[in-house]
């Protein structure tokens, strides 16, 4: 044979050989349900949750069960996934300013577009960024009404932010633009031919839970008022904080207050409202993993499920997001892929800042060494496998939560500290940074608190004001 015949078949044999590859790799279907907290059948975080869909994904894949968000509040969660940087690196800390404003990140690839480079299709629709996702898809779907239809009057809390209400509405599940969203999705995958040319990246944002909490009567009527079970709270638990802490988390928030839901005689309501939105949001999740199922991608498609942050309902007699504690930064996290085993749980603390790195490498894609992340993979393959990697989230510069898989430590601007041991207080009621007994292991965690800290950068927004009151108390 010649050389130059030769080298035609090489090439040949090269170019099949790419082809393969590229018919090979995995789709991703990425499923974000938004400000959802650990209410779920596996997370068991409310045992009146309702949420089969969620507990059948996890079935089918890895459940991270000690899974935390790096900041607990929507645009720097979501900034920081998609890009794969902390907030403490990017200054973007709360809801403004958007991500590409941030000299850091402005330049960076995100997620999404990352796999469009790589040859992927990429399509979403609802809310996988905090907001502008047509930026970020060759084809976005839109946001089919966001947070919804609202009633002409409100139908709880009286006053207030307009987003903070919860109840009964509308009457029919196809007035939901998660509902709407979920279809989207369903005629998205039933397009997508069997022979496809291009692997596909599909993102679908799901919009409740986040207030207004409303779904229809009939999801309220799966949680009758008078049988609700309400979160337990210790009426001392904060007393031991500062008065920096304190301010904090209190301070400037447009959630109404723990006292005002009590009085108002609305708690029982708000949870049952809370419930209800989350059994619909995973009725909806439930619609698009059938048309999945019933696709032939079925078994050469990741499947990632994540919540941006966590929420409370009255624990620490706190409501929505903004904290470090478990409550604000615990978040259902769920990766499925086939050629790992189903119905695996870990234990090991996971951050939604891994999801990145770990779709990179399932995807064969190449490793990106500035991510900040983690590869999840180790922990798909063995979930017991040595992890060295701690969960840290961060509310504002100086306020940060180290999470292992047994402990949290709190470390606040003012100097604060707190430090709770997981195995023997899940409700992190019981400060023990003063404990003798543990001052190796808060070493330890204290070590994980980033040196250098991105300023924050200018926004105005809940998160912006509730920094600022609480600096107050450093004048002291």
């Amino acid at each position: 044979m010649s050389r130059p015949a030769f080298i035609f078949l090489i090439l040949i044999a090269a170019s099949t050989s790419k082809e393969v590859l590229s018919a090979d790799r995995p789709n991703v279907l990425l499923i974000s349900i938004d400000d959802l907290n650990d209410w779920t059948g596996y997370l068991g975080g409310h045992p009146q949750a309702k949420t089969p869909n969620i507990d059948r994904l996890a079935d089918r894949g890895t459940l991270f069960s000690n899974a935390h968000c790096q900041s607990p509040v929507c645009n720097p969660s979501r900034a920081s996934m998609q890009t794969g940087r902390y907030p403490h690196t990017s200054g973007i800390y709360f809801l403004s300013p958007d991500l590409k404003q941030s000299p850091k990140l402005q330049n960076l690839d995100t997620l999404p577009e990352r796999f469009a480079k790589h040859d992927y299709q990429t399509l979403a629709a609802g809310k996988i960024f905090h907001r502008q996702d047509q930026r970020f898809f060759q084809d976005y779907g839109g946001s089919m009404g966001g947070f919804g239809p609202r009633p002409e009057t409100k139908i709880s809390q009286p006053h207030g932010h307009p987003l903070w209400d919860w109840g009964a509405f509308p009457e029919q599940d196809e007035m939901m633009p998660d509902y709407k969203i979920a279809h989207w999705a369903v005629e998205k995958l039933n397009a997508l031919p069997e022979d496809l040319k291009k692997p596909f990246f599909m993102g679908v944002g799901f919009y409740r839970p986040h207030v207004p909490m409303f779904a229809p009567k009939k999801w309220f009527d799966l949680f009758p008022k008078d049988q609700i079970k309400l979160p337990v709270v210790q009426a001392k638990d904060r007393d031991d904080l500062s008065d920096y802490a304190i301010a904090l988390t209190n301070e400037k928030h447009v959630s109404p207050e723990h006292s005002w839901i009590v009085s108002a005689g609305q708690w029982e309501h708000a949870v049952q409202s809370y419930l209800a939105s989350v059994a619909f949001a995973d009725y909806c999740l439930g619609i698009v993993l059938d048309a999945l199922d019933k696709s032939p991608h079925r078994d050469n498609t990741i499947i990632v499920l994540f919540s941006d942050h966590g929420f409370h309902l009255g624990e620490k007699q706190r409501w929505a997001k903004r904290t470090i504690w478990e409550d604000g930064t615990r978040v259902p996290l769920i990766v499925v892929d086939k050629r790992y085993a189903a119905g695996q749980i870990t234990t090991k603390p996971a951050e939604l800042l891994d999801v990145f790195p770990t779709l990179l490498e399932l995807s064969g894609l190449p490793k990106d060494e500035l991510q900040e992340g983690n590869s999840l993979v180790p922990l798909l393959k063995n979930p017991t496998a040595n992890w060295d990697h701690p969960a840290i989230s961060s509310f504002g510069k100086g306020n940060f939560a180290v999470r292992s898989e047994h402990f949290r430590y709190i470390q606040y601007l003012d100097g604060s500290e707190e430090f709770y041991d997981h195995r023997e207080d899940p409700h992190e009621w019981k400060n023990l940074i003063n404990k003798r007994a543990y001052t190796k292991i808060i070493k330890q965690h204290k070590a994980h608190i980033p040196l250098e800290q991105e300023d924050i950068l200018p926004g105005n927004s809940t998160g912006h004001n509730a920094y600022k009151a609480a600096s107050r108390f450093l004048e002291n």
